[in-house]
């Protein structure tokens, strides 16, 4: 089954009031090939929702944003780049949904599909990276390694050598170091034994 990193920017926490204004995304093979990447702004619809504090953790200024596509529009060009991706496969429900804390950015996701009454095409195949980054490091850590203190996605990476080029986050940077994480993890897969 093939794995859809997903990251995305909003303007605050709540879906319903808060928006998605960004969405970043790469595409892998079920070998973690990847097979090409995804990012686009979106325009708010409720503007009133954009502060301060979420400009500053994404970077993104409502003046950014000013020739973005709305929501409605980006939903079907999402879709049809997966499905391009996805050996031209219509039906999305085998493509595995991937991300750090990745349930809060489905939601999102799922909000704006119900909002923009489009239907919900994926299954509720997903992996977090939180939930691997705890158990292989309850793991490792028995096993007499250090690991880090926090799950967060800069915690993670860079206890496999990755980091963020900014300060800001970017939907598809954090989906690119997302992977790269999981890759990793992956690879762990083979050394890991039971006894």
């Amino acid at each position: 089954m093939p794995f859809l990193v997903l990251d995305i920017e909003m303007t605050g926490p709540e879906p319903g009031w808060n928006e998605i204004i960004q969405i970043g995304a790469e595409f892998f093979d079920d070998q973690w090939h990847s097979m090409g990447t995804y990012l686009q702004n979106v325009y708010p619809e409720n503007e009133e929702a954009f502060t301060a504090k979420s400009e500053e953790v994404h970077g993104l200024s409502i003046d950014d944003l000013e020739d973005a596509p709305m929501m409605f529009d980006v939903i079907p060009e999402f879709e049809k780049w997966i499905k391009k991706l996805n050996s031209g496969k219509p039906n999305l429900s085998n493509v595995i949904i991937c991300g750090q804390s990745v349930v809060y950015d489905i939601n999102f996701l799922r909000f704006a599909y119900r909002n923009e009454k489009i239907n919900w095409p994926f299954s509720n195949k997903q992996i977090d990276l939180h939930t691997v980054s705890y158990l292989f490091f309850k793991i490792l850590e028995k096993n007499g390694q250090s690991v880090p203190r926090s799950l967060s996605l800069g915690s993670v990476s860079g206890y496999f050598g990755f980091e963020r080029e900014d300060e800001t986050h970017n939907a598809l940077e954090d989906a690119q170091l997302t992977a790269r994480c999981f890759k990793e993890f992956f690879k762990l897969i083979d050394k890991v034994k039971l006894v």
